[in-house]
């Protein structure tokens, strides 16, 4: 239910007609002593064209706040919406359905959040998370438009391209495609995306269904949308136009109609992105907010990323334990199958401001559920020595009794000259720098173009990480990426190069 609010005294027929409406008196509520509910939204009416709204009200409400002006009251709504409202109406005569509809729409995106919310690697109730959420859903669920995530590396771009695809109505009985374009080999982007037909090229021997044809109804997510290749850009720019698209080795064009949602942690505008697709791609773009930005839901994911590891890592466990569970408002996260933790554990995740997000705090969790005994709380020693906090190691102070000596008159010494470092070595790159540098001087000097030196720095980095790292698991850490993608990036190292079947697809 929503609520309202007068600002100024009013004729008792207008608060008639809004609890008539279904909204609930605040005013009446506070003298019951019934606080507003978190997250219940409301509209605050002016009456008045001398009575000044409550602005520090409007910023502390926890929840959306409609601002609803009278005939013949005027104040300037973009200071309002500065102080915390939502939106600002005007009433014309006696119809209210301005600000019910509004309510209703905002009550419907609100269930939504509180839906997702409880959903795995979406769970949070810090403010930050909660309005992204409330843009994200709201978008998803009333307009068709693509939509383009920015945000840093494991901040969950890939958990809010599943919200988008399950909460839009229109998509979610379809399939979720998930291509990461830092995985897409140059000469084998034809097949991912357009697929081919058996014979196209050495090695095709079946033919292959591209990311445009299973997406179909469906929803296309492109992880680091900004690493396609310039000719891969121009060729996706004509499928998102035309809505059709020709398979390698094919002779016609198919049709395909997908919602397409991209993200990338990089701006595009500034980094030799086509402006066009950039356009297309930004209909609606939103910024998913890093976990430093939420330090409420530090515990909480912690937690949750627990659970899933004592349940054997088995996430489809855990989404269902979190669908059954009571909500997170009312502390429902209690209710997973986790420890406690620690008050020193506690300070030291919200301390920890988290540069690889949620993927990294996945990851600590996995390393501490391995190290965890029993059923009490997770302590300072679970932490694995690498993560926990620095501390400076103080001797403890031990007082020795007085002894008076006999004085001595020592020689005078004078102590050599310490030259202070010249300025410019503070700041001197670190030895690795200094090797990249000149590796990069002797491959500019052979010719070697800059897209082909990240790839081959791609390689070599992949390559060395799985030498030193002896494994999957720890070499993604060491490159900061997800399993998936270095798992991705290993297969398309193996794979056969076919010459150059991405000429038909962008034709």
């Amino acid at each position: 239910m929503a609520w309202f609010r007068v600002a100024a005294p009013c004729r008792p027929a207008t608060r008639a007609r809004l609890t008539a409406a279904g909204l609930r008196d605040a005013d009446a509520a506070d003298v019951d002593g019934r606080a507003v509910a978190a997250d219940e939204p409301g509209v605050v009416l002016l009456t008045d064209p001398h009575a000044a709204p409550d602005r520090a009200r409007l910023a502390d409400s926890p929840g959306r706040v409609l601002v609803a002006l009278a005939p013949g009251v005027d104040v300037d709504p973009w200071s309002l919406l500065a102080c915390g409202a939502a939106d600002v109406v005007h009433l014309t005569g006696d119809d209210l359905r301005p600000v019910l509809d509004r309510l209703r729409r905002w009550q419907d995106v609100d269930e939504l959040v509180r839906a997702e919310a409880r959903r795995a690697g979406a769970i949070g109730t810090s403010s930050a998370w909660r309005l992204f959420l409330r843009d994200l859903v709201e978008v998803a669920r009333w307009s068709t438009a693509p939509v383009l995530l920015l945000g840093e590396t494991g901040a969950g771009k890939e958990v809010a391209a599943h919200i988008v695809h399950r909460v839009d109505l229109r998509r979610r009985e379809h399939e979720l495609v998930l291509l990461d374009c830092t995985t897409v080999v140059p000469t084998l982007s034809g097949s991912e995306f357009f697929g081919h037909e058996k014979g196209a090229f050495t090695g095709a021997t079946t033919a292959h269904e591209g990311a445009f044809a299973r997406a179909d109804g469906g929803t296309l997510f492109l992880d680091e949308v900004g690493e396609l290749p310039a000719a891969l850009q121009a060729a996706l720019l004509r499928v998102v136009q035309e809505g059709t698209y020709q398979t390698v080795g094919g002779t016609r064009r198919r049709r395909t109609d997908f919602r397409l949602v991209a993200a990338t942690h990089r701006d595009l505008r500034t980094e030799g992105f086509r402006a066009d697709l950039y356009h297309r791609l930004a209909a609606t773009t939103l910024r998913v907010p890093p976990l430093r930005e939420r330090p409420d839901d530090v515990l909480p994911l912690f937690r949750h990323f627990l659970a899933e590891q004592r349940l054997g890592g088995d996430v489809a466990a855990v989404r269902a334990a979190v669908r059954h569970r009571p909500s997170v408002e009312a502390g429902g996260d209690e209710a997973e199958d986790a420890p406690e933790v620690s008050r020193e554990v506690a300070d030291a995740l919200r301390g920890h401001d988290w540069p690889g997000n949620v993927r990294e705090l996945r990851q600590l969790a996995a390393r501490v559920a391995a190290r965890h005994v029993g059923d009490g709380p997770v302590t300072p020693g679970d932490l694995p020595p690498e993560d926990r906090p620095v501390r400076a190691v103080t001797a403890p102070t031990v007082t020795a009794p007085a002894v008076t000596a006999p004085a001595v008159t020592a020689p005078a010494v004078t102590a050599p000259a310490v030259t202070a470092p010249h300025p410019s070595s503070l700041t001197a790159g670190t030895p690795w720098e200094s090797g990249l540098e000149s590796a990069v001087r002797e491959a500019l000097s052979a010719g070697v173009g800059l897209q082909e030196l990240k790839a081959r720095t791609a390689d070599v980095a992949t390559r060395v990480a799985l030498d030193v790292g002896g494994g999957t698991v720890a070499a993604a850490r060491l490159l900061g990426v997800s399993r998936r993608a270095l798992g991705y990036r290993t297969a398309a190292r193996a794979r056969p190069q076919p010459t150059d079947p991405s000429s038909d697809a962008s034709s």
